[in-house]
């Protein structure tokens, strides 16, 4: 069995999600089934476990358990989707929003900058959308909105005026392709934050994964038992601000709402004040864990 992904945060997550051996529980992000094992370590002959992903690749590391559920499809659809399985609520939903490491080194997908290869970045092989649609088609107001809004670049405008530029003479194709474009926007001591912050841009966009993120946060106020817990793991600001606003005020804006009293309206209990992130111990072992975030909280009970 491939096992191709690190958990991250493992003990903490576990603790937070507060597992109980006869519940079920959802994974938001199967991956590797890092998480997901330990989960069903914890887990009675009763309890249920739902792996969601929609890579199906992934399937290949799906435990033989019949406490376990594996749903190859994006967890934007969780709601509908675990009500084909008669569930309508669950005790826990935990979601470790990070890229799998399968990902990046699986040159051939174009998740990273640091092999040539297509420009795709699929998470959903089965997608129609692709990184080469997006820097060959896409007009230069949408690609600039990208590169500020997703990467949170410096000077979009010129990322966008050197890509709009070069595919005038020819299709940007791989990722050196791109690289070669962009790198001489690039500050020679901050390369890799650089072109990451660009590959994950384009990812973002290819993957939707922003609007995915907000309805599956959104969707967990009705699936959740009262009680029940949401552990969420981000790996960028952008994911780490909705998370936060979100669970701490039932909005992603992080508009504090306010009763007749003045007491503040928000369907969570947050557990954890301030973002818990790893240990240097985890960080040397798993040195892709180091911009990891970790925020929990509890719906409110009735």
């Amino acid at each position: 069995m491939e096992f191709y992904h690190t958990p991250v945060l493992l003990s903490e997550s576990l603790e937070l999600i507060d597992i109980q051996a006869d519940g079920t529980y959802v994974d938001l992000t199967f991956g590797g089934g890092g998480h997901s094992r330990a989960i069903l370590e914890r887990l009675s002959p009763q309890g249920r476990l739902f792996g969601f992903d929609q890579d199906s690749e992934a399937r290949a590391n799906a435990p033989q358990d019949a406490r376990f559920q594996f749903i190859e499809g994006n967890f934007r659809f969780m709601r509908g989707l675990l009500r084909e399985y008669g569930v309508r609520q669950v005790d826990g939903i935990l979601a470790d929003l990070g890229v799998s490491s399968h990902h990046f080194d699986s040159a051939e997908r174009g998740f990273s900058f640091r092999a040539d290869a297509p420009l795709d970045m699929r998470m959903n092989q089965r997608g129609h959308l692709n990184a080469a649609h997006i820097v060959n088609t896409y007009d230069p107001a949408r690609l600039i909105a990208i590169f500020r809004d997703y990467g949170e670049l410096p000077l979009p405008h010129k990322i966008a005026g050197r890509i709009v530029e070069a595919r005038r003479n020819s299709p940007i194709q791989t990722t050196l392709e791109l690289t070669e474009i962009i790198r001489p926007l690039v500050p020679k001591s901050d390369e890799n934050r650089y072109f990451s912050r660009l590959f994950q841009a384009l990812r973002i966009e290819v993957n939707g994964e922003m609007e995915a993120l907000k309805m599956a946060l959104s969707q967990s106020l009705k699936v959740l038992k009262p009680g029940g817990r949401l552990v969420v793991i981000s790996y960028h600001s952008l994911e780490d601000r909705l998370a936060k606003n979100f669970l701490k005020t039932g909005n992603f804006e992080g508009i504090v709402q306010k009763d007749f009293f003045g007491h503040i309206e928000t369907p969570f209990e947050v557990i954890t004040r301030k973002a818990i992130v790893p240990t240097e111990e985890e960080i040397q072992k798993n040195p892709r864990s180091r911009s990891a975030k970790l925020r929990a909280a509890a719906r409110w009970k009735d």
